[in-house]
């Protein structure tokens, strides 16, 4: 039987990588450099969303088996993640 976090966490991930191919397939449909960088723009927002959002689940599913030192570690890499994507 598959664990109902595992599967969330492939289906999310499933859902964002069909949106990054039909962002692909708009890119080439609108075969324009200003569409295309908007369209990436939107990408831009879904990622890190994901990212949360699976890291969220997989930290939920672990709670029970990692100590409060191990979670703290943990968080303060995904901060420091998030602040090099969001830093220019």
């Amino acid at each position: 039987m598959i664990n109902k976090i595992v599967l969330s966490m492939a289906v999310l991930r499933l859902l964002s990588g069909s949106i990054e191919i039909i962002a692909a397939l708009l890119m080439l449909r609108y075969n324009q450099i200003e569409k295309a960088l908007m369209v990436n723009t939107g990408l831009a927002m879904v990622g890190p969303f994901v990212l949360l959002t699976t890291t969220t689940l997989g930290l939920v599913g672990l709670a029970d088996k990692l100590s409060v030192g191990k979670m703290l570690w943990v968080l303060v890499g995904v901060s420091c993640i998030f602040i090099g994507i969001l830093r220019k």
